[in-house]
């Protein structure tokens, strides 16, 4: 089998895709938290109607989000020191996947039972998977910004080997 042709970020498409597929998902369930919090302190229903809408389309999304995440790190040129943060983010990847489609779940079956409230502890819960994203964020930030993953430099510093 041939492989596809690897460009200077050592990618077969001009951009990672992950970075920009993940950011819908992170901005979909910040949003819905909002809709969530405004509408129940404004008693405003609809936005109740967005934000589960938001957390469905983030559930489908955070898997083609991990997928991509995947792929690429499958490619990037990875040394000892990005090894730890790397197998962290990968496992809050799948976990944050899990996680999501479970709120999303249980926020459909409070949406069935009665569509004009939420209930404290769902905000609780929403509000935790927000400091999840949070430290996913951080872990992504610091594989490209801190260790370069898919930056130009560090991929030629790699293949020339002068990462260990």
């Amino acid at each position: 089998m041939a492989s596809l042709p690897l460009n200077n970020q050592n990618l077969p498409y001009p951009d990672p895709l992950h970075p920009i597929i993940v950011h819908f998902v992170i901005a979909m369930v910040f949003f819905s938290l909002f809709c969530d919090v405004v509408g129940y302190f404004t008693r405003n229903h609809r936005l109740f109607e967005v934000s589960f809408w938001n957390m469905f389309v983030a559930s489908a999304a955070i898997f083609v989000a991990v997928i991509f995440g995947q792929f690429e790190a499958g490619l990037a040129n990875i040394y000892a020191a990005v090894q730890p943060t790397l197998n962290f983010h990968t496992i809050m990847g799948w976990s944050l996947a899990a996680i999501v489609v479970a709120i999303t779940a249980w926020r459909f079956i409070i949406r069935k039972r009665n569509p004009l409230k939420i209930p404290p502890v769902y905000l609780g819960a929403a509000t935790f998977l927000v400091c999840l994203v949070f430290l996913q964020t951080y872990l992504g930030s610091k594989l490209v910004w801190v260790y370069g993953l898919h930056n130009q430099p560090v991929v030629e510093a790699a293949k020339k080997g002068i990462l260990q």
